[in-house]
Protein backbone atom coordinates (compact mmCIF):
# COMPACT_ATOMS: atom_id res chain seq x y z
CA UNK A 1 0.00 0.00 0.00
CA UNK A 2 1.75 3.19 -1.14
CA UNK A 3 -0.88 5.88 -0.78
CA UNK A 4 0.17 9.15 0.81
CA UNK A 5 -1.82 12.13 2.03
CA UNK A 6 -0.76 15.50 3.31
CA UNK A 7 -2.21 16.24 6.74
CA UNK A 8 -2.33 19.93 7.57
CA UNK A 9 -2.95 21.29 11.06
CA UNK A 10 -4.15 24.89 10.69
CA UNK A 11 -3.88 25.75 14.39
CA UNK A 12 -7.28 27.42 14.51
CA UNK A 13 -10.89 26.33 14.17
CA UNK A 14 -12.51 26.89 10.78
CA UNK A 15 -16.22 26.75 10.00
CA UNK A 16 -17.65 25.23 6.81
CA UNK A 17 -17.67 28.52 4.87
CA UNK A 18 -14.07 29.32 5.72
CA UNK A 19 -13.01 25.75 4.93
CA UNK A 20 -14.69 25.95 1.50
CA UNK A 21 -12.88 29.23 0.77
CA UNK A 22 -9.58 27.70 1.90
CA UNK A 23 -10.16 24.67 -0.31
CA UNK A 24 -10.89 26.81 -3.34
CA UNK A 25 -7.77 28.93 -2.85
CA UNK A 26 -5.56 25.94 -2.13
CA UNK A 27 -6.66 23.80 -5.08
CA UNK A 28 -7.14 26.51 -7.73
CA UNK A 29 -5.40 25.37 -10.91
CA UNK A 30 -4.36 22.01 -9.47
CA UNK A 31 -5.83 18.87 -10.99
CA UNK A 32 -6.54 15.75 -9.00
CA UNK A 33 -6.42 17.30 -5.52
CA UNK A 34 -9.17 16.54 -3.02
CA UNK A 35 -9.59 17.98 0.44
CA UNK A 36 -11.36 16.80 3.56
CA UNK A 37 -11.51 19.18 6.52
CA UNK A 38 -12.41 18.55 10.15
CA UNK A 39 -12.71 21.06 13.01
CA UNK A 40 -11.64 19.92 16.46
CA UNK A 41 -14.55 19.80 18.88
CA UNK A 42 -12.72 20.85 22.05
CA UNK A 43 -9.60 22.57 20.69
CA UNK A 44 -8.77 25.43 18.37
CA UNK A 45 -7.56 23.40 15.42
CA UNK A 46 -8.67 22.23 12.00
CA UNK A 47 -7.15 19.24 10.24
CA UNK A 48 -7.18 19.13 6.45
CA UNK A 49 -6.36 15.98 4.50
CA UNK A 50 -5.00 16.71 1.03
CA UNK A 51 -5.47 13.65 -1.21
CA UNK A 52 -4.72 13.05 -4.84
CA UNK A 53 -1.92 13.08 -7.35
CA UNK A 54 -0.50 16.46 -6.32
CA UNK A 55 -0.99 16.04 -2.55
CA UNK A 56 2.68 15.68 -1.68
CA UNK A 57 4.02 17.99 -4.37
CA UNK A 58 6.17 20.96 -3.33
CA UNK A 59 3.79 23.44 -5.01
CA UNK A 60 0.93 22.35 -2.73
CA UNK A 61 3.12 22.76 0.34
CA UNK A 62 4.38 26.14 -0.92
CA UNK A 63 0.82 27.34 -1.49
CA UNK A 64 -0.12 26.15 2.00
CA UNK A 65 2.77 28.07 3.53
CA UNK A 66 1.78 31.20 1.63
CA UNK A 67 -1.94 31.03 2.48
CA UNK A 68 -1.56 29.74 6.06
CA UNK A 69 1.88 30.70 7.42
CA UNK A 70 1.35 28.98 10.80
CA UNK A 71 0.06 25.70 9.36
CA UNK A 72 1.96 22.50 10.02
CA UNK A 73 1.98 19.86 7.29
CA UNK A 74 2.97 16.20 7.55
CA UNK A 75 3.16 13.58 4.82
CA UNK A 76 1.34 10.45 5.97
CA UNK A 77 1.73 6.98 4.47
CA UNK A 78 -1.39 4.80 4.59
CA UNK A 79 -0.64 1.44 6.22
CA UNK A 80 -4.15 0.04 6.78
CA UNK A 81 -7.59 1.01 5.46
CA UNK A 82 -10.67 -0.90 6.66
CA UNK A 83 -14.33 -0.47 5.82
CA UNK A 84 -16.32 -0.20 9.01
CA UNK A 85 -19.47 -1.96 10.16
CA UNK A 86 -21.42 1.09 8.96
CA UNK A 87 -19.55 1.54 5.66
CA UNK A 88 -21.42 3.65 3.14
CA UNK A 89 -23.18 5.81 5.73
CA UNK A 90 -22.44 9.48 6.30
CA UNK A 91 -19.60 10.05 8.76
CA UNK A 92 -19.71 13.56 10.26
CA UNK A 93 -17.39 12.61 13.15
CA UNK A 94 -13.67 11.89 12.86
CA UNK A 95 -11.69 10.59 15.85
CA UNK A 96 -7.88 10.57 15.72
CA UNK A 97 -5.20 9.06 17.92
CA UNK A 98 -1.67 10.29 17.20
CA UNK A 99 1.23 8.72 19.05
CA UNK A 100 4.86 7.81 19.19
CA UNK A 101 5.91 4.57 20.87
CA UNK A 102 8.89 3.33 22.82
CA UNK A 103 11.34 1.70 20.35
CA UNK A 104 11.26 -1.64 22.15
CA UNK A 105 7.45 -1.78 21.84
CA UNK A 106 7.14 -0.75 18.18
CA UNK A 107 6.69 -4.24 16.72
CA UNK A 108 4.06 -5.07 19.35
CA UNK A 109 2.21 -1.79 18.72
CA UNK A 110 2.09 -2.39 14.97
CA UNK A 111 0.91 -5.99 15.37
CA UNK A 112 -1.74 -4.90 17.92
CA UNK A 113 -3.07 -2.12 15.69
CA UNK A 114 -3.12 -4.25 12.54
CA UNK A 115 -4.38 -7.54 13.98
CA UNK A 116 -6.65 -6.53 16.86
CA UNK A 117 -7.31 -2.89 17.54
CA UNK A 118 -8.11 -1.30 14.16
CA UNK A 119 -10.13 -4.32 12.93
CA UNK A 120 -11.97 -4.42 16.26
CA UNK A 121 -12.92 -0.74 16.18
CA UNK A 122 -13.84 -0.99 12.49
CA UNK A 123 -16.34 -3.73 13.43
CA UNK A 124 -18.17 -1.52 15.94
CA UNK A 125 -21.64 -0.44 14.73
CA UNK A 126 -21.39 3.24 13.78
CA UNK A 127 -17.80 3.02 12.52
CA UNK A 128 -17.81 3.91 8.82
CA UNK A 129 -14.08 3.59 8.18
CA UNK A 130 -10.86 2.98 10.11
CA UNK A 131 -7.43 3.93 8.80
CA UNK A 132 -3.88 3.88 10.01
CA UNK A 133 -1.02 6.08 8.82
CA UNK A 134 2.68 6.41 9.47
CA UNK A 135 4.55 9.71 9.41
CA UNK A 136 8.16 8.88 8.56
CA UNK A 137 9.62 12.40 8.84
CA UNK A 138 8.38 13.71 12.21
CA UNK A 139 6.30 12.85 15.22
CA UNK A 140 3.95 11.72 16.30
CA UNK A 141 4.88 8.83 14.05
CA UNK A 142 1.59 6.91 14.07
CA UNK A 143 -1.93 8.13 13.42
CA UNK A 144 -5.12 6.09 13.58
CA UNK A 145 -8.39 7.67 12.51
CA UNK A 146 -11.98 6.56 12.64
CA UNK A 147 -14.86 8.02 10.63
CA UNK A 148 -17.99 7.70 12.76
CA UNK A 149 -21.70 7.86 11.97
CA UNK A 150 -22.50 9.32 15.41
CA UNK A 151 -20.41 10.83 18.15
CA UNK A 152 -21.94 8.27 20.51
CA UNK A 153 -20.19 5.46 18.60
CA UNK A 154 -17.05 6.59 20.43
CA UNK A 155 -17.49 5.35 23.97
CA UNK A 156 -20.31 2.91 23.15
CA UNK A 157 -20.17 -0.48 24.93
CA UNK A 158 -18.83 -2.30 21.81
CA UNK A 159 -16.17 0.43 21.35
CA UNK A 160 -15.10 0.21 24.99
CA UNK A 161 -14.96 -3.60 24.81
CA UNK A 162 -12.40 -3.40 21.98
CA UNK A 163 -10.29 -0.98 24.03
CA UNK A 164 -10.38 -3.22 27.14
CA UNK A 165 -8.38 -6.22 25.92
CA UNK A 166 -5.28 -7.63 27.60
CA UNK A 167 -3.22 -6.75 24.52
CA UNK A 168 -4.46 -3.14 24.70
CA UNK A 169 -3.45 -2.95 28.35
CA UNK A 170 0.02 -4.24 27.50
CA UNK A 171 0.61 -1.84 24.56
CA UNK A 172 -0.83 1.45 25.81
CA UNK A 173 1.84 2.19 28.47
CA UNK A 174 4.43 2.37 25.66
CA UNK A 175 2.62 5.29 23.97
CA UNK A 176 4.47 8.63 24.02
CA UNK A 177 3.46 12.13 22.83
CA UNK A 178 -0.11 10.92 22.47
CA UNK A 179 -2.88 13.19 21.29
CA UNK A 180 -6.52 12.07 21.07
CA UNK A 181 -8.92 14.42 19.30
CA UNK A 182 -12.55 14.30 18.22
CA UNK A 183 -13.26 16.31 15.07
CA UNK A 184 -16.43 17.26 13.22
CA UNK A 185 -16.49 17.20 9.42
CA UNK A 186 -16.73 20.66 7.85
CA UNK A 187 -15.73 19.90 4.24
Amino acid sequence: MDKTVLLVSLGERFDAARAADMAQRLTEGLDGVRLRAFAAVEEDDTYVYVDGDAAGQPEVQARLAELFPGAQARVLHLTLDLAGASAGLDAPWHYIVETDVLPEAEADLNAWYDQEHLPGLASVPGTVRAQRYECRDQGPRYLACYDLETRETFGSPPWLAVRATDWSSRVRPSFRNTRRTMFQKIL
